[in-house]
């Protein structure tokens, strides 16, 4: 009775928290996800006050956190949207992996890390967080945009690449054989073709098997249908977030409205969960000895990640300024990385790994919301005072006409 007490109790001051913390970011218009991580950071391992019975309710609550913030992105584009932005979109998912793994893999190498720690590097700098990117997107109120497909365009293409990716690494960091392998990542490229297969043949008719009039059981059916397909979907090592993605693909017509206005207020809520569980899980003393590397890590592919959403919307025919905003929207790291990372850590491969990897996604989780939010207004003052320091372009004087003298 009494570690259920202390339970509620911590659950009950967490959520407390959060709301407050949320009217603080309102009043200043930013994104209140720093505060949350903070907020972690400061309650978890080596922080100021540890919570110690509510860590396990916290942790389901954070994976719960990351299905809804995927599930609510896949509710607002139908399965031949998906279908047609693949394949409209894949160059830019090439550009990313090329500008953004690259310089995680040459860091590795570069300290000494060996080839399986450069491979997984790679992917923890590659990935953006789809959770951050879509709760930044609806809290500056860009899920309408023009831009918003280009950039949801590049978030799946880096999630469905992780079908692939997850297992390879799986395979490496554990040292299995080429045959093990195989059939692992074989397992996952079969159970995400599955779940997209099912989602574009038969979307409508899963869509009338949820429909429902009474919107506690409309809840009830879309909310257990989503946990259910996101734990499968990573029981076959492929990732949950992939999965409840899908699911909200294939709901379309008024289900999808009629989930979207439902979800919302649980997507926010387990949302900031997950992202103080991030924060709790992070020791603070292990930040300082590689926080000079990750700061110029970070430093670099924010820097790549804007150059690849820029050149992504441009491509699609997106103005300058929606350019600026769809690079800076994908700075955030988040999940994937931790995941990532996390599994060369247990694997023992490389003791600063996973210090590294923490606090470069906590540098990029925090920067992450405000480049969504500046960098295009900076981007055009920079333009502005370029164009202000050119010199004024002089015209050419008229030239003098000649008259020739007319004879008597």
């Amino acid at each position: 009775m009494h570690s259920s007490a202390v339970l509620l109790i911590e659950f009950g001051s967490i959520i407390l928290g959060l709301g407050l913390l949320g009217r603080f970011a309102a009043r200043f218009q930013f994104s209140p996800i720093p505060l949350y991580l903070l907020a972690g950071l400061a309650f978890g391992e080596g922080g100021l006050l540890p919570l110690g019975a509510s860590e396990e309710f916290v942790a389901i609550g954070a994976e719960i956190g990351v299905i809804l913030l995927l599930l609510m992105l896949g509710l607002e584009y139908t399965a031949s949207d998906l279908v047609s932005n693949l394949k409209a979109h894949y160059p830019s998912g090439l550009v990313d992996f090329t500008l953004n793994a690259l310089p995680g893999a040459a860091a590795a190498l570069l300290l000494g890390w060996g080839p399986v720690a450069a491979v997984v590097l790679a992917g923890v700098t590659w990935i953006s967080s789809s959770g951050v990117i879509a709760k930044v997107l609806g809290d500056l109120g860009r899920v309408g945009n023009r831009e918003t497909p280009v950039i949801l365009s590049v978030l799946v293409l880096e999630d469905l690449a992780m079908a692939v990716y997850l297992p390879i690494v799986t395979a490496l960091v554990a040292g299995v054989g080429l045959a093990a392998g195989s059939v692992t990542l074989a397992v996952a490229l079969g159970a995400a073709g599955l779940v997209l297969f099912v989602a574009l043949r038969y979307g409508r008719i899963l869509s009338r098997f949820v429909s429902s009039d009474d919107p506690e059981k409309l809840l009830l059916v879309v909310l257990g249908l989503t946990i259910l397909v996101a734990g499968v979907a990573q029981q076959l090592q492929v990732s949950a977030a992939v999965g409840a993605f899908l699911v909200g693909i294939a709901l379309s017509g008024e289900v999808a409205e009629g989930a979207h206005t439902l979800l919302s207020p649980l997507r926010d809520l387990f949302a900031a969960v997950f992202f103080v569980f991030f924060g709790l899980h992070t020791d603070p003393a292990s930040i300082p000895p590689v926080l000079v590397p990750a700061l110029a890590l970070a430093v670099v592919t924010a820097g790549t990640k804007i150059a690849t959403g820029y050149w992504a919307a441009r491509r699609a025919g997106i103005s300058v300024k929606g350019r600026w905003r769809t690079g800076g929207a994908l700075v955030a790291r988040g999940e994937f990385s931790i995941v990532i990372a996390g599994l060369a850590v247990t694997a023992g491969i490389e003791p600063s790994l996973g210090p590294l990897a923490t606090a470069y996604v906590l540098i990029l989780v925090v920067l992450g919301p405000l480049t969504a939010r500046y960098t295009e207004p900076l981007a055009g003052r920079w333009a502005r005072l370029r164009e202000a320091r050119r010199p004024p372009v002089e015209e050419p004087a008229p030239e003098a006409r000649t008259e020739t003298p007319v004879g008597d």
